[in-house]
């Protein structure tokens, strides 16, 4: 089997699998962006090898392969910043969210509230 047909059938799938990963709620439509970009960024490339092979030699880079594997890598990067992002967002609304419970339950404590917590709210 030719190494293109291969590529695009693989591309087909990881796009396949990422729409489908969406539609069960797996992962978010915004998050799942920046998969569906390197789905069709390699569907291109792998449809279109001289392309990714003119694209290379355009850069100065000797092998197709090799811009393949520095975009790649950039993708990689991308993601890795976009999710530490994410991360200290949700990490500081955590905190915001702890402080605030924190708050309440000793304002319930002073009233001298001794209902369940669930009957509060």
């Amino acid at each position: 089997m030719n190494i293109y047909v291969l590529s695009v059938v693989f591309c087909l799938l990881f796009i396949g699998s990422v729409v489908e990963m969406i539609r069960r709620r797996k992962i978010s439509e915004r998050y799942s962006l920046l998969w569906l970009i390197l789905g069709f960024v390699m569907l291109i490339f792998s449809v279109f090898p001289k392309l990714l092979n003119g694209l290379a030699s355009a850069m100065g880079i000797v092998y197709g392969t090799s811009l393949l594997f520095f975009i790649g890598f950039l993708f990689s990067l991308v993601f890795i910043i976009h999710l530490t992002t994410v991360i200290t967002k949700l990490d500081r609304k955590m905190t915001r969210l702890t402080q605030e419970v924190a708050l309440l339950k000793s304002q319930r404590e002073e009233a001298g509230d001794d209902r369940p917590a669930d009957r509060i709210l």
